[in-house]
């Protein structure tokens, strides 16, 4: 006795009402008097015999799609997304910027709280927020960030950016990003007037990171928290990278570095409790940070370049 699921006819009638008319399962097995595993089964099977094929437009469009996936599987991070690379730095940040932009419109949703540390590519990443829907979202600095140097790089000045974008809430972390010890930094953590941004801190919905590394040329040095001193020391003592100015090496270990922390903001072992922590960086100069920032648990997504993303892999 011939099978309802082996039914041509039958399988032509439920692809037709399921695919071209966008009728429900169940709607279809209450019509045709099926049940709803009997439909699914009409499904899979029209799909095995090739009545039905199914292809994803412009998948072709999406020219690192495998790369991603595969460096989602090789790290267990939640989302990869990768951009073209350049051999100009401003234009990588500006590829990866762009990337990010559209990401995160994506990923926020109303009530959201953000965090958002500094960077250089964190800074043109806003200016690809171009249609958001989100509302009522909230964006507090990861770190603090004061004086003359490359304001615009400051945690502060692009959570504020963010939440004019949004129209949003946009609350300060009104201290500097590094003190002059542990001890100071512990007792203006306790300040009154820090407590609002610390908590907030502490029930993100999102963090934003850019990561860096010690060089002339990075985000902390441009700030001038670090100079060209101290980022030679961290070189020798193999840093590979940084989140809101808290060391890690390749391993994504801080602990020999744990006596500087004398950072105001938010302690990166804290992003562990972060649903969505984007680590958003590239180039193959940030390999290893980028490396780091995997294994030491501080990010689960990642926006990068396709250099980097290979590298990774090869790693």
């Amino acid at each position: 006795m011939k099978k309802v699921v082996d039914d041509v006819r039958l399988m032509i009638r439920v692809c037709d009402l399921y695919y071209n008319q966008s009728i429900s399962q169940q709607k279809i097995a209450q019509t045709l008097g099926l049940s709803r595993p009997t439909v699914s089964r009409l499904l899979s099977s029209a799909r095995e015999q090739g009545i039905v094929k199914i292809t994803i437009s412009d998948l072709g469009e999406v020219r690192y799609w495998d790369l991603e996936r595969r460096l989602e599987d090789r790290y267990h991070l939640q989302e990869v997304l990768i951009s073209d690379s350049s051999q100009d730095t401003d234009e990588l940040m500006d590829h990866i910027g762009r990337m990010a932009g559209r990401y995160v419109e994506r990923k926020i949703r109303s009530g959201h709280v953000v965090g958002v540390s500094m960077g250089r590519t964190l800074r043109k990443m806003v200016n690809y927020i171009q249609d958001p829907e989100a509302e009522d979202v909230t964006f507090v600095p990861l770190i603090g960030g004061l004086g003359q140097l490359q304001t615009p790089l400051h945690a502060n000045s692009i959570a504020e950016s963010l939440a004019e974008a949004y129209h949003g809430t946009f609350v300060p972390l009104h201290a500097p990003a590094r003190v002059s010890s542990r001890k100071m930094r512990d007792e203006l953590m306790k300040e009154e007037s820090l407590s609002r941004p610390v908590t907030l801190m502490r029930h993100m919905d999102i963090a934003l990171l850019g990561i860096g590394y010690p060089s002339e040329y990075s985000s902390i040095t441009a700030t001038g928290y670090y100079d060209e001193q101290e980022i030679e020391d961290l070189k020798s003592r193999r840093v590979a990278g940084d989140i809101c100015m808290q060391f890690f090496d390749e391993t994504g270990d801080t602990s020999l570095y744990s006596s500087e922390n004398n950072v105001i903001g938010a302690d990166i072992h804290n992003l562990y409790r972060v649903p969505c922590c984007i680590g958003i960086a590239g180039g193959v100069e940030k390999i290893s940070a980028v490396l780091g920032a995997i294994r030491g648990g501080y990010i689960n997504h990642l926006v990068t370049d396709e250099e980097c993303a290979r590298a990774l892999l090869e790693l």
